[in-house]
């Protein structure tokens, strides 16, 4: 384990100086490790803080991702936090070091803090720049999609729970300009992401104005004041109708027959549970509720068998493969053992996919209808649950509009269960879910009527999704231009960086000359009496 570790550092360096090699450097720049200009994961603040000084206490998910703004509401006192906890100052960056939170750009610099000093989560690495290095400056080089690329590639640990070691940071590379410099290129790069904040803000208007029609449709659908209704319609046309109790029958009867031809046990068929409805609202004439249980007849969890995109084995689709409510083959991956299914078990048409499992409670529950047949057996991962309801009597794409509607979100994230920062659907929670079920002729209607109103939604967002990516990567093309010095132009009367590299390193020759002697005076300190009822500073060990 230690020689894949050596070797993995080794190519990190090597990779790492053939970046370096191949990239010419601007007039006045130099190349420094971020070890030569910061201190990295000092284990002490700026300035001396006492057991009963108030200072700033910040978890992970005070964090933005990509903007770098942290909500410092909450305080604790330092003598509370000073054990098991990240410690950084006022001016201090920081890198946000284990998986997702490193790829998702939590990148900040600690500014505003209570008394100058802050306690926050382990998952940070903490750099301190010298006197000469921009911490703005620091901050955009981080943020770049390219060294957040190389830092996931070198990350250690276990699944879920990567990390970017300390040596990779220490050991990066880092281009520096002139200090003026450094100044300008900030500026301009504060100046064009301003303006990409405001397109963005724009968009995201327009997102959530999208969201609120789209949830306005599909509550009017799931209340029966979307389309007319089939008892509206018999009554003016004098025909009759199949109630949703007869529909609702005649499913039962055949979820009992299915059970009877594959020789279930237990022997005594179990009923599916009934709706609660009596504090429900009254339904339009010729509805009626049913639990989710009622109206499927078969659910289960998916394979748990591992997959990849190399192997051989069958396609297995996961929570990428849901998009917008239906199947996406873009990105499948293969199973690399055999699954142990049926013919029947594979995803058939009108089967829905439901992600039960998700760091966020806003993914958990969606579902995407298999709207065409596969060529071949298609299975699908552990962390999706797959439905199938009784042949053209209740429409998948009912289900898949309840459980996408404002009621139908509201149960499953008040009811999602928590763990480890997860969150988590069963099918005994789904099977309980009181569904409004219409006649089958009404629910054709309805979702005809949803598809026709919401089809220049879905478009919409399709081209919405595409300028919040355009904007993404004008930031990215923004930081490229500046750490290549093209962003700004050059003045020749700026003091070289070569100069400014010099006098960092003999600032931190100084630093590092004098912290023996202030470990030794603390040490003669100790023995006094006098001294030893004073209290005990955080820049002591």
């Amino acid at each position: 384990m230690l020689w894949v570790k050596l070797v993995d550092r080794l190519k990190a360096r090597f990779t790492m100086r053939k970046d370096r090699k191949n990239q010419r450097l601007p007039v006045g720049w130099v190349w420094a490790t971020v070890e030569q200009v910061c201190l990295v994961n000092p284990r002490t603040f700026a300035a001396p803080v006492s057991d009963n000084c108030e200072v700033s206490f910040v978890p992970m998910a005070a964090i933005e991702a990509e903007t770098g703004v942290i909500d410092l509401s909450q305080i604790r006192l330092f003598g509370d936090v000073k054990k098991g906890y990240t410690k950084f100052s006022d001016g201090d960056v920081l890198f946000a070091k284990i998986t997702p939170c490193m790829e998702n750009g939590k990148i900040a610099i600690a500014n505003g803090l209570k008394n100058g000093s802050a306690c926050g989560t382990t998952e940070l690495h903490v750099l301190r720049p010298f006197l000469g290095l921009s911490r703005e400056y620091l901050r955009f080089f981080l943020l770049r999609t390219d060294f957040r690329k190389q830092a996931q590639r070198n990350m250690a640990g276990t699944a879920g729970q990567l990390r970017v070691p300390a040596w990779f940071i220490e050991q990066a590379h880092i281009l520096l300009p002139p200090h003026a410099e450094q100044r300008r290129i900030v500026a301009e790069i504060e100046k064009q992401f301003t303006r990409l904040d405001a397109a963005e803000a724009a968009l995201r208007r327009v997102e959530a104005n999208l969201k609120r029609y789209r949830a306005s449709v599909l509550k009017a659908a799931c209340e029966g004041k979307l389309a007319p209704t089939e008892a509206g319609l018999v009554e003016a046309e004098g025909r009759d109708y199949e109630h949703a109790e007869q529909l609702l029958e005649r499913i039962l009867a055949e979820r009992r027959a299915l059970w009877e031809s594959q020789g279930k046990k237990p022997k005594k068929y179990q009923e599916p549970g009934t709706p609660d409805v009596s504090s429900l609202p009254q339904l339009p004439e010729g509805w009626a509720y049913a639990t989710a249980e009622q109206i499927i007849i078969r659910s289960e969890y998916g394979t748990s068998v591992k997959c990849n995109y190399e192997a051989d084995g069958v396609p297995v689709l996961r929570i990428p493969n849901i998009v917008a409510g239906k199947i996406s083959l873009a990105d499948v991956k293969y199973a690399t053992q055999p699954v142990p299914m049926s013919p029947q078990d594979g995803l058939q048409v009108g089967d829905v996919l439901m992600c039960r499992t998700n760091g966020s409670v806003s993914l958990v529950g969606k579902t995407a209808v298999v709207q065409s047949e596969f060529d071949i057996f298609h299975s699908f991962a552990s962390y999706l649950l797959r439905f199938r309801f009784a042949e053209t009597q209740v429409l998948p794409r009912w289900f898949h509009a309840f459980v996408d509607s404002q009621l139908g979100r509201s149960i499953i994230e008040l009811n999602a269960a928590s763990s480890a920062g997860q969150h988590n659907v069963n099918l005994k929670l789904i099977h309980g879910m009181t569904i409004p079920l219409p006649p089958f002729a009404e629910q054709c209607r309805i979702l005809t009527e949803v598809e026709r109103q919401l089809s220049v939604v879905w478009q919409t967002e399709g081209a919405l999704q595409a300028s919040l990516k355009r904007v993404g990567r004008l930031r990215q093309s923004i930081l490229k231009q500046a750490f290549c010095g093209q962003l700004v132009p050059q003045d020749p009367d700026d003091e070289p960086a070569s100069i400014l590299l010099e006098r960092i390193r003999a600032e931190r020759a100084d630093e590092e000359a004098a912290a023996p002697t202030r470990r030794k005076t603390r040490r003669c300190r100790s023995k006094s009496a006098s001294d030893r009822q004073l209290p005990l500073l955080e820049s002591e060990p």
